[in-house]
Parts: C-alpha cells; structure tokens; sequence
C-alpha cells in the first residue's frame, strides 16, 4: 500500500484519479449535501493499494475500483452492519 494524499471535502481530489473515482467522489459529495450533512470538517484519505486507488472518506465511507471493469463503487458505513 502507498499512501497518496488528503484532501478536504469539496476541495480539489487529486488530478491523476480517473474520472469514474471523480464522478464517485462528487456523487457523495453532493448527497452529503442533499442531506444537509455538515460534512465541512472531513476530508478524503487516498491510499493506492495494488496500483488502484482507494479513497476513504472521514465518515468510513470508501471507494474502490474494481480490477475487471474500472468501475468505481462506494461502500457506505452502513453497508457493513448488515
């Protein structure tokens, strides 16, 4: 695992991130403020892990990007407990 960088939510991810973690990354952004979340004191954590790059949010939210199709997918805390 190498660890990348952080950043802030709503600031600027990382420009070599690919365009399925950025769409990811702003789809919870913008729920988050749907929900009226005060989401201003989080901040991302990207970690690259087998050259993929996981994106960790201050919540436990996490995206990862599958290693057959590129896709980018979100894991909520909440997705876990059941």
């Amino acid at each position: 695992m190498q660890l990348g960088t952080r950043w802030s939510v709503g600031g600027a991810a990382p420009a070599d991130l690919d365009a399925p973690v950025l769409g990811a990354i702003a789809s919870v952004e913008r729920e988050l403020a749907e929900q009226g979340v005060d989401a201003s004191t989080w901040r991302w954590t990207l970690t690259w892990l087998e050259r993929r790059p996981v994106v960790e949010l201050d919540d436990g939210t996490v995206i990862r990007v599958d290693a057959v199709t590129g896709e980018a997918h979100v894991h909520e805390p909440a997705d876990d407990e059941d």
